[in-house]
């Protein structure tokens, strides 16, 4: 990592305040060359901040970060100027001039954070969550993994594995010796298992947890016209679905997202369920069944309240009735009625969704949220488990436990991780 890296890592242009990032070993040059000298490491000094011939380019603060105790991990300095396009435009043409300096790719400095050890592979990954972060819950569950919290329980999970096997070494190397346990296998077993469901528990939690960084789908579905775009309108409160009173005329999923008491939901808009219809409006109700297999809530819309018919029944999602246009017909019994053109009645079932959502999301922010988290813990349980064998060789159950600690370490980001951080870090913004 020779190169001194740079980015804008504030927002869009023209703003209050621009904020423009460099790390590597050229800062101190740089920092010395625009503002005449270095400040004191993280103290906000005002200084004239110069192009190489002189000029001043702007009038701010700036702030140095010396290596190792930077976010990088690198020398590192924070130039805040004026947000004005050419404030800012002036300023970075000034440092892609000089030698050694380029611009940051996307999430690179996170990236030289992780690789000098600053941060691990779970805290980057809680970084990049907390700055995609739509509602609370998800900006919770984001810091919580930014913050360490994952790591931690990790590197317990590790330590402990590296003292079980230790225990069987020496089983292994001096079972003839007075020092050794005689209960030292009932010991182990009992270790290995407390680690197990340990981590099936975050296993189970981060089944919640993924939907809370993703969302709960809600998939609406029903017979044409019976008010489903209408209803998906209305509960996003502008328009975003075509409505008419032609059949057939949704014809292909449309996704809306919610925030529903911090927590994120994504509504999405199908087809009307219904035999016949061009070849079009068939491939439309395809993809509506298809993503409501996938769902985690079905909203079954009829305007008369009818059942939805036993081969949505048959997909075992959970299914709420509603009976649409409720302003023109009676009550139906044990059905949920609302009307788009009654506010009260959309606003309740709004109520009503969110109660189900924190039911379903609710509770402290799980560790596991990402798939890549949920494979590589999933493969360090499925190694404790062959190590609890009956009667295994006490060679069989180390190997396991290596397995399970390798497994930890490609969560953490300590040993094989080279093919995934391309895509982590790409989704990172460029300043970050």
């Amino acid at each position: 990592m020779s190169d001194t890296i740079f980015a804008l890592s504030s927002g869009a242009l023209p703003s209050g305040i621009a904020v423009v990032r460099l790390s590597g070993p050229a800062v101190r040059f740089v920092v010395e060359t625009s503002a005449g000298k270095l400040p004191k490491p993280r103290q906000a000094t005002l200084s004239a901040l110069r192009a190489g011939d002189g000029r001043v380019i702007d009038q701010g603060l700036l702030l140095f970060f010396p290596g190792p105790a930077s976010f990088t991990g690198e020398d590192v300095a924070e130039f805040h100027l004026h947000g004005g396009r050419a404030v800012v435009a002036a300023f970075l043409g000034f440092l892609g001039d000089l030698p050694g300096l380029r611009l940051a790719e996307a999430g690179e400095f996170t990236r030289r954070a992780f690789e000098n050890g600053r941060i691990d592979l779970t805290e980057a990954e809680g970084l990049g969550d907390l700055i995609a972060a739509e509602t609370e819950a998800q900006r919770r569950q984001a810091l919580r993994l930014a913050g360490g919290a994952f790591r931690e329980r990790a590197e317990d999970w590790r330590r402990r594995l590296i003292d079980l096997r230790a225990h069987i070494e020496a089983d292994l190397d001096f079972s003839d010796e007075d020092d050794v346990p005689d209960d030292l296998s009932h010991e182990v077993g009992v270790g290995i298992a407390n680690l197990r469901k340990e981590m099936e528990r975050e296993l189970s939690a981060g089944q919640r947890g993924e939907r809370v960084r993703d969302g709960l789908e809600v998939v609406v579905l029903g017979p044409p016209n019976a008010g489903k775009s209408s209803l998906v309108n209305a509960l996003a409160e502008r328009e975003v679905a075509i409505v008419t009173d032609i059949p057939g005329t949704t014809r292909d999923l449309l996704e809306v997202r919610l925030d529903l008491g911090g927590y994120a939901v994504l509504l999405v808009d199908t087809a009307g369920l219904r035999e016949g219809g061009d070849v079009i409006e068939a491939e439309g109700i395809r993809r509506g069944r298809a993503r409501a297999t996938a769902a985690d809530l079905i909203l079954w819309l009829d305007e008369n309240g009818n059942a939805p018919p036993q081969d949505v029944l048959a997909l075992g999602v959970p299914v709420m009735r509603l009976r649409t246009k409720a302003d023109l017909a009676g009550i139906s019994e044990g059905v949920k009625a609302v009307s788009v053109r009654d506010r009260t009645s959309v606003d309740r079932l709004l109520d009503l969704l969110t109660r189900e959502v924190a039911s379903r999301l609710g509770g402290e922010s799980p560790l596991v949220s990402r798939a890549r988290q949920r494979d590589c813990l999933s493969r360090a349980v499925a190694a404790l488990r062959n190590a609890e064998g009956k009667a295994l060789p006490a060679e069989v159950v180390a190997d396991n436990l290596r397995q399970a600690g390798d497994a930890l370490g490609r969560l953490t980001g300590r040993i094989d991780i080279e093919e995934v951080l391309g895509s982590i870090f790409s989704t990172f913004c460029i300043g970050k």
